[in-house]
């Protein structure tokens, strides 16, 4: 974990995996999440194609446990808001 990372803030990179071994750590992540947690920035890349921010995008954008799906000027990060801090 970044010790430079604001608390309630989870990276999780998955660079390198196919979407099913990411479904499986982000499902997994989501299930585990604290009170405390309040985003999980999911770390896909971009440069080797759009196939995992494609899926991450969709495939959470229903979740029950994700109220809204951000993502910015970063290309290569989607950020999953469990819960709004104001």
């Amino acid at each position: 974990m970044n010790t430079n990372q604001p608390q309630g803030i989870v990276d999780l990179d998955i660079h390198g995996m196919n979407k099913y071994q990411a479904k499986i750590l982000i499902d997994n992540r989501l299930k585990s999440a604290a009170a405390d947690i309040y985003i999980i920035r999911v770390v896909h890349g971009y440069h080797s194609g759009t196939e995992l921010r494609d899926m991450v995008r969709k495939e959470y954008k229903g979740n029950p446990k994700v109220k809204r799906i951000q993502y910015g000027m970063n290309p290569g990060v989607t950020e999953l808001i469990l819960r709004e801090l104001f």
